[in-house]
């Protein structure tokens, strides 16, 4: 009885500790989410620097691979993450290395209809006519992207890997040398060089190579110093100890059952990521249909901005109690799975809190971050509170 009411009420101490865990794996990842906007504020100051053409035609090509290719994948890469954890916690670690390959050959497969619509961009958009030189840009663009896919598919499940076994911090390191050196490669392939925005598209898959260089020289050395690939859970550390001999053969079901449950996680997953990314750039498209569309598009670009980093929050607390709840859940340790996810909550409506007072209080002062221009401000002032209070529930369902 007492075991019982210890469950359903847990101490302060246990309530800290895992605080403590979810804030361990959590700030790593936000700090790579900022490194990654960071990133692609870069781009977007590159491709200004170049001229208004290659702005445009940058921004037209950054909206349609995200639309085709990098919402695909990222989607599809998240239906390992709940395999991942719970086969940690349980120590299944057959389950891990096999999910870890079949997505990594799923994202490889999903890639070659993207590359060949990638190459394909300047017909297609003629063909809905658009303005030819903005299209030709654009296609540049995404024709020099297409190494960025191969770089993608391994890169997006081999960050769930080792979020999923906990090790977030080294991830993190990774992610900065890549980010730190995307800046210079930039700045020397598109200004030095001289090769505009091939350079850009260039210096963006470089970037993320160099990024798995990294991860993979971490896992090489790890691997080379534990004397195996596989890793144990731990639930006062990360999963860092080997343990060779706690392989688990797999249930009895077929290869295409196995599958089978493998698509059934990464398909909604996919679809879900999509859909969330598709509608901000819908809603560009719909700014442009308004009276004099320079403000709203403006405007738009400038909420867009705001909410792409206000979304680093969330996103960075529901991957680290994604694989904090599927570890304790393969560990056979309901009730700590639940205080996880309680914890996540209560920090989730802190932060949604954080977002709505950012944006109702100084929404006048972010405004003039972007821009000077005094209706853009106007309107972005208005549109900033609404999307505060969207966020107040924004932030927990992200979360959840």
């Amino acid at each position: 009885m007492e075991a019982e009411q210890t469950e359903k009420h847990p101490s302060s101490p246990e309530v800290m500790e895992e605080l403590k865990k979810i804030m361990d794996r959590g700030f790593p990842i936000l700090a790579m989410g900022l490194a990654t906007y960071l990133k692609n504020m870069i781009l977007v100051v590159c491709m200004g620097r170049l001229g208004s053409l290659e702005l445009a035609g940058g921004a037209l090509a950054i909206g349609f691979t995200n639309i085709t290719g990098y919402s695909v994948l990222s989607g599809l890469a998240l239906g390992m993450e709940p395999l991942c954890s719970q086969a940690f916690g349980s120590r299944n670690l057959t389950i891990v290395s096999l999910a870890l390959q079949r997505t990594i050959f799923m994202l490889f497969t999903a890639s070659i209809p993207i590359a060949f619509l990638w190459f394909n961009f300047e017909p297609l958009m003629l063909k809905l006519r658009q303005d030819t030189q903005i299209i030709h840009v654009a296609s540049v663009f995404c024709r020099f992207a297409v190494p960025d896919l191969i770089a993608n598919s391994l890169l997006h499940p081999l960050r769930i890997y080792l979020r999923c076994k906990g090790t977030t911090w080294p991830l993190l390191w990774c992610t900065s040398l890549g980010t730190l050196l995307h800046f210079p490669i930039t700045v020397y392939l598109t200004f030095t060089r001289g090769l505009g925005i091939q350079g850009i598209a260039i210096s963006t898959f470089a970037s993320n190579f160099i990024t798995l260089f990294f991860i993979l020289g971490y896992i090489s050395f790890t691997c080379l110093n534990q004397k195996t690939i596989f890793f144990t859970y731990d639930q006062n550390r990360s999963l860092s100890k080997p343990l060779a001999e706690n392989l688990k053969p797999l249930p009895s079901i077929s290869v295409g059952e196995q599958w089978i449950m493998l698509l059934q996680l990464a398909i909604p997953s996919c679809l879900a990521v999509c859909l969330e990314w598709w509608w901000y750039e819908f809603m560009t498209v719909l700014a442009g249909y308004l009276d004099r569309p320079e403000v709203p598009l403006a405007a738009s670009s400038i909420v867009i901005q705001t909410t792409s980093l206000m979304y680093t929050l969330p996103s960075a607390l529901s991957a680290s109690v994604s694989s904090r709840v599927g570890n304790e859940l393969g560990a056979g340790r309901p009730a700590k799975a639940r205080l996880a996810t309680g914890i996540a909550i209560g920090l989730a409506f802190l932060t949604s809190t954080f977002g709505f007072l950012l944006t109702t209080l100084g929404r006048e002062a972010w405004g003039k971050v972007f821009t000077k221009d005094r209706e853009v401000l106007e309107l972005t002032g208005t549109v900033l509170p609404i999307i505060g209070l969207c966020e107040l529930a924004n932030c927990p369902q992200t979360t959840c």
